[in-house]
């Protein structure tokens, strides 16, 4: 492929590759905006909405970072996580005091995510817990921000 010089004819027309040129522009220019605009709308899915209210944010081993929500309008408990692995985000859950430490459940598919707000030894300690088919499948120590 060869470029040349765009020329503006005596006419005041501009050249066929000038015009291609802008038309790769404004190609390339809706790409990209299209490509902006569906990334965020995917990414924002990780975080909660302003109807509701924070009620529990931990780290955990293995980079998992875990937000539990509360919803004003519903009481409605909601899952977020995020990590290297990927986000998560899983409405309705449950919550449950247990032994004095509150345990929210949550249910996506075959899978189970248990976050215990605290532990009989701290309550600036929590645990995630991921069962399948109810088999423990990974249990990681968090710390509460």
């Amino acid at each position: 492929m060869t470029f040349t010089k765009a020329k503006i004819t005596a006419s005041g027309q501009t050249s066929p590759v000038e015009k291609t040129m802008k038309t790769l522009l404004k190609r390339s220019t809706l790409l990209f905006a299209l490509t902006t605009c569906v990334w965020a709308n995917f990414s924002l899915k990780a975080s909660a909405d302003s109807t509701a209210d924070l009620i529990l944010s931990m780290k955990c081993r293995g980079g998992y970072n875990i937000n539990v929500w509360k919803k004003h309008s519903s009481g409605e408990l909601l899952y977020r996580s995020t990590s290297s692995h990927g986000n998560l985000s899983i409405d309705t859950g449950s919550a449950k005091a247990t032994e004095g430490v509150r345990v929210y459940k949550f249910q996506n598919g075959n899978y189970q995510y248990w976050v215990w707000d605290g532990t009989l030894d701290s309550q600036q300690s929590g645990t995630l817990e991921v069962y399948k088919d109810n088999n423990l499948l990974m249990q990681q120590a968090c710390t509460k921000l």
